[in-house]
């Protein structure tokens, strides 16, 4: 391949999208706070780090996927951090989820440093980036992602370019938005039907094939059915991506009452369970409010891949 690319955060995401790169034939070089995280990647082809600076140094772009902005700064503009270590023309791809303040503003300190970046942040779920079919939200300029584009494919499905850096941020956070929306009304609904004396498990299927199915129902909804909850997406990232939401609706005067509530719903199941808690387990709320559990035989513990 013709680009070479360090990727850096390899967590619940970032090391299904990094070994993506690795199978599609691209040269990696990894870092991460994690040693065993590192010793997956380079288990399967990649080249290890010591920091993000030695990373992008040796690759000539970057990717990133980290769990906040402050995070995201932090690898690239710190002391070793990617700035160091990139050179002259290369790129920063942004894969981690950011407003778009924090976005525009981290791209100007690349652009200080005459590197060109790319956001890129994903959306579908975990258990779609290990097998490579997430979607990609990208913002930047249109040549710099026809350059970057085959390693994006080969990480993910589908891409859309939305715009200008920044524009990606925006639509990520409406469909994470949304995401929290559809989660908390799935477990409304699935205890509307057990407590109306539904078959659970039919009662899923039923919805999956109706009117008021959604992507989060036919995934997230399993998980809770089986009990694990485990979507690999905690309740902490889902209020830092609610926060996002409602500064944007700040911002653009656009009130957003249902995303208010969900929003108190997420602080109300962080104080319960915790921070680290999986996301999904926010329908445990009403399930301890109400005292009845939603379990049905037959659903999985984690999402295929």
């Amino acid at each position: 391949m013709s680009e070479s690319y360090a990727f850096i955060g390899l967590g619940h995401l970032g090391g299904h999208l990094a070994a993506s790169l690795i199978r599609n034939g691209f040269a990696v070089t990894v870092f991460d706070r994690d040693p065993a995280a590192v010793e997956r990647l380079v288990a399967l082809g990649a080249t290890a780090a010591n920091s993000p600076a030695e990373a992008g140094a040796r690759a000539g772009n970057a990717i990133t996927c980290l769990p906040s902005p402050k995070v995201s700064e932090a690898v690239l503009a710190d002391a070793d951090g990617l700035l160091e270590g990139l050179p002259t023309g290369g790129s920063w791809i942004e894969m981690s989820t950011n407003g778009r303040d924090e976005i525009v503003r981290l791209a100007a300190l690349a652009s200080a440093k005459n590197i060109e970046t790319l956001e890129c942040p994903v959306t579908g779920g975990v258990h779609l980036a290990a097998a490579g079919k997430i979607t990609a939200l990208v913002g930047g300029d249109a040549a710099l992602y026809e350059r970057h584009r085959p390693a994006i494919e080969a990480m993910c499905e589908k891409s859309f370019l939305m715009g200008p850096v920044g524009s990606a941020a925006v639509i990520k956070v409406i469909t994470n938005m949304l995401a929290f929306i559809h989660l908390v009304a799935a477990g409304e609904a699935l205890m509307l039907a057990r407590k109306g004396g539904l078959d659970l498990a039919q009662s899923y299927h039923a919805i999956v094939a109706s009117s008021g199915n959604s992507f989060v129902h036919e995934t997230e909804s399993q998980l809770v059915l089986n009990g694990s909850y485990d979507i690999g997406f905690t309740m902490d990232l889902a209020l830092k991506d609610l926060g996002f939401a409602l500064a944007m609706g700040e911002d653009f005067g656009v009130p957003l009452d249902l995303a208010s509530r969900v929003n108190a719903i997420f602080q109300q199941g962080k104080e319960t369970y915790g921070g680290g808690a999986w996301s999904s387990q926010i329908v445990k709320l009403l399930e301890d409010a109400v005292g009845t559990e939603l379990r049905a035989p037959g659903f999985p513990a984690k999402l295929e891949m």
